[in-house]
């Protein structure tokens, strides 16, 4: 849970970032045309580097105000939400005066350093900005990240961390260096997509677009980065959770097996065997519950001393009495003549792991006298279903155990595994939910940032007769070329990290997305093809004689 819950938080603050540091940019060939003006009739830089600052950081305040009024009006909703299968308390959901500080003031610091620094070309001289050139192409050496962050991946298969820091530290720094890698290698991808355009084009709108694009391609793929992240996210999260979902789905078992009563009576150790906590109950209890109408047989689930001396196998860890074992054979039986088998670890995990059940346990050369002198991990009670058999054994073992969990029986852990994969998915479409509206925010703020900055180009160009509708199309190819160059390669990317990461978490393999999978991404293209459309309407009202005039 903690490995998850943190590579998902690094995959939704990855899009924001795009959208903070997208609407930063917002016409900042204007506004630094503006302050580049302001510096001619004699401001002096520590001026323009005030005035920056304060409008960034106003902006910046408002911002934050209208977040945390959100957060209140919110908070009540999200309480209600049952991801752990049960749900929140409020006070869960609270905010510590250091998260508060943190934001109600690093926010607006770093629009304003933001700002700072977006300014440095017109504090160097005031006709720096008309002194542009055409900046020096992406180098091939963007895509080490991205290997980078596969590699160490695919480094962990085999060599999981035992404990859960662990892991996060293993696969969180893959994890960020992939979707960094994204990013920093669209402009290069992007960059061999506009060539190729230009290369190939058979109109003027295609031309014009792959030669803008083949120059600045950074800007180019600045446009779409907030949606190749959501497309990258979503291929690896539903790679992940169609693989969970596949692997751990509960398949249907006899009602002998469902009514079975269990009671768990172990802890983890490095790395990961299950150790009992419990000695060998007295024969006495054992008896009692033999007792109970209904109850077919009783079965004590052992520790395995050498279990972590060999390698670790899933149906593997457990010793059981040969004879009690022979009163559930349901759960398989042992071989002529052996007193004691190596089971399972537990048997509330009937038929989910490591493939189908074993009929015949293999036989362990120990007596019944040292087995009971090992802790007990389980005790399982079969039962024949009836509501009077489950709850008095399941009294019996709470009242002999009290301080331990309370027992439960198989189909109430399936009940509960059920629930715990329905959270998975609930938390995909969470990162879905989120990841896509931030990057067609993202996309929209960029198209109409870039459209602003260009107007006197496009003016020009309008009034050396070239067509509004070509224009429309350059604008449209601009921002559909990088998003296709680099969205084919953030899907791969994604499905890949997702096997990588299951590999060496889980031992699980990617499964093939469904359907709802290819409509979603579908949807997303379409999506941003619309919201490249709805700014076709400001282009005719930039692109007019008068914005042809040097400001």
């Amino acid at each position: 849970m903690n490995l998850i819950l943190s590579v998902v938080a690094a995959a939704m603050i990855f899009p924001v970032l795009v959208l903070v540091a997208t609407a930063t940019r917002l016409s900042a060939t204007r506004r630094e045309q503006r302050f580049a003006a302001m510096r001619l009739v004699g401001a002096t830089p520590r001026q323009i580097s005030l005035i920056s600052a304060v409008e960034s950081t106003v902006a910046a305040t408002t911002g934050v105000a209208a977040g945390f009024g959100l957060y209140a009006l919110l908070r009540p909703l999200l309480a209600h939400v049952t991801f752990t299968t049960s749900p929140f308390f409020l006070s869960d959901l609270s905010l510590t005066t250091t998260d508060v500080l943190a934001v109600a003031l690093g926010v607006p610091v770093a629009a304003a350093l933001s700002a700072r620094i977006a300014l440095r070309r017109v504090r160097i001289s005031p006709l720096g900005v008309t002194r542009q050139a055409t900046p020096r192409p992406p180098r091939a050496y963007r895509v080490v990240p991205l290997v980078a962050g596969l590699l160490e991946l695919a480094y962990f298969i085999g060599r999981r961390p035992p404990t859960s820091g662990g892991q996060v530290r293993a696969f969180l720094p893959g994890t960020l260096l992939v979707l960094g890698g994204v990013v920093l290698a669209g402009p290069w991808l992007t960059m061999a997509g506009a060539r190729l355009l230009a290369s190939r084009a058979g109109r003027p709108a295609a031309l014009v677009a792959g030669r803008r694009l083949a120059d600045d391609p950074r800007a180019g793929f600045r446009a779409v980065s907030g949606l190749v992240l959501a497309l990258c996210v979503t291929s690896g999260a539903v790679g992940v959770i169609d693989a969970m979902v596949h692997e751990r789905g509960l398949p249907s078992a006899g009602t002998t097996v469902r009514n079975t009563v269990m009671s768990d009576h172990a802890r983890y150790v490095p790395p990961g065997l299950r150790v009992g906590t419990v000695p060998t109950p007295p024969d006495g209890l054992l008896a009692e519950l033999r007792a109970v109408h209904g109850v077919g047989g009783v079965t004590l689930v052992h520790s395995d001393p050498t279990a972590g001396s060999r390698p670790q196998r899933a149906l593997d860890g457990g010793l059981a009495d040969c004879a009690q074992l022979a009163t559930m054979p349901v759960y398989g039986t042992c071989p002529t003549g052996a007193a004691v088998a190596s089971v399972a670890s537990s048997f509330d995990g009937y038929g989910l792991v490591g493939g189908p059940w074993p009929s015949t346990w293999p036989a362990v050369p120990m007596s019944r006298a040292a087995l009971r002198s090992l802790p007990v991990t389980q005790i399982a009670v079969t039962t024949d279903g009836s509501r009077s058999a489950i709850e008095r054994a399941r009294t019996v073992l709470a009242r002999a155990y009290p301080a331990d969990d309370p027992p439960y029986t198989v189909g109430e852990d399936r009940a509960r595994r059920s629930a715990e994969l329905d959270g998975y998915r609930q938390l995909a479409d969470v990162v879905i939910a989120v990841s896509f509206p931030i990057a067609g925010c993202s996309l929209a703020v960029s198209v109409a940032g870039g459209l602003s900055d260009r107007r006197r180009p496009f003016s020009l160009l309008r009034l050396t007769g070239v067509r509004l509708r070509t224009l429309r199309a350059v604008v449209l190819l601009e921002s559909t070329v990088p998003l296709l160059a680099v969205a084919v390669v953030a899907i791969a990317t994604g499905f890949l990290a997702a096997q990588l990461f299951l590999q060496a978490q889980l031992g699980y393999s990617l499964r093939p997305p469904g359907g709802e999978y290819y409509a979603m991404v579908a949807g997303g293209v379409i999506a941003a093809l619309g919201v490249i459309g709805c700014t076709m309407p400001l282009l005719a009202r930039i692109t007019g004689p008068e914005n042809a005039r040097n400001d």
